[in-house]
């Protein structure tokens, strides 16, 4: 049997190949206009994405693939990313101009090169986004062009210590008739944890060692967000810093997303050496999505790093958990083999 392909669109630094590399599937087209992101996705995996996708011939050059994946951009759609535009007078979801059409651009592509499957990535509240209206919209899009397909709203934190509830919509060719495959389909969650917070951050004299106090937040950022907190409080709401203290094995952090750099504000580790906390190393960050070890060579020193910590950041807290990606992709790669079987029955 040949092996199956697949094509990584929206592909950020690419933890979603590494989900499907890992259940023997091959790569053979990836797309990103990030330039920081591309100079990762290459230290990563050794080739660089073509930039943005919206330029490149479908037809011509794409190639022929058996899975679309795809984690278009979630900035319409996400809470934070509503309210901002909200505050600003600008359109969200798909009114808006830009981020918010490109979900036609994948729809466009399941037209053309037809694949026997997907899987799409994107915020949880794309789900409830303007009502359910654009969710609705997306459904009927890929009805139309010839898939049954199922969403699931998953959280990382089973598999790694971050709270990260993300939807994943898994879809199959109507032709390959897996409509009640997927209509029957549960998630299997694991028994326990990969990893626990313990084995992912690095004790403090070893950041203390290697970084000093680079890592710590200063006493103006760390005063911001103590008077930040109280401000909500008053409020009588939960906004503010998310604090872990030790011990730390049975404990789960807040989302990482792409503005922790700013401030760390999200995942804060709390210091026996300094009543100021600080910030996840981008090393940690990795490890808390779930990364192969592989790439921890490029942030522990081994390697050359490829970008600043700024983008490491960004790059981490846009993208995704990988065991999750597996097991998506091993669900697809899966059923996919089961049909190919099948048919040569």
């Amino acid at each position: 049997m040949n092996k199956l392909t697949f094509i990584d669109l929206y592909a950020g630094i690419g933890g979603i190949r590494f989900g499907f590399e890992s259940v023997g599937a091959k790569c053979l087209f990836s797309s990103e206009w990030n330039k920081f992101a591309k100079i990762t996705y290459e230290a990563f995996h050794g080739d660089v994405p073509v930039g943005d996708i919206s330029l490149v011939d479908i037809e011509e050059d794409i190639p022929e693939h058996d899975i679309l994946t795809a984690g278009f951009p979630c900035q319409p759609f996400s809470l934070a990313g509503v309210s901002k535009k909200n505050s600003l007078g600008r359109a969200h979801g798909f009114d808006d101009p830009t981020q918010g059409t490109e979900f036609f651009r994948v729809k466009e592509i399941l037209k053309a090169k037809k694949p026997k499957a997907f899987l799409l990535e994107n915020v949880k509240n794309l789900k409830s986004h303007d009502n359910k209206k654009t969710f609705k919209i997306i459904e009927e899009q890929l009805d139309t062009v010839g898939y049954d397909f199922k969403s699931f709203i998953v959280d990382s934190a089973h598999w790694l210590p971050q709270h990260r509830e993300r939807i994943f919509i898994v879809g199959f060719r109507k032709d390959l008739l897996l409509k009640s495959t997927l209509s029957s389909l549960e998630i299997q969650l694991p028994k326990k944890r990969l990893k626990n917070l313990s084995s992912i951050l690095l004790k403090e004299e070893d950041v203390l060692q290697m970084f000093g106090n680079k890592y710590t937040l200063t006493p103006g950022t760390w005063n911001a967000l103590q008077r930040h907190k109280r401000n909500h409080q008053a409020k009588g709401n939960g906004f503010g810093f998310g604090l872990v203290s030790p011990p730390f094995d049975t404990k789960t952090t807040r989302t990482m997303s792409a503005r922790y750099y700013k401030d760390g504000g999200e995942i804060l580790i709390e210091q026996e050496h300094s009543e100021i906390p600080r910030k996840i190393l981008p090393l940690e960050a990795c490890r808390l999505q779930g990364f192969p070890k592989k790439c921890e060579k490029f942030l522990n020193g081994e390697y050359q790093q490829p970008v600043s910590d700024v983008q490491f950041y960004k790059q981490f807290g846009n993208s995704v958990s990988v065991p999750v990606i597996k097991m998506f992709a091993k669900i697809i790669t899966d059923n996919l083999r089961k049909s190919d079987r099948a048919g040569e029955k």
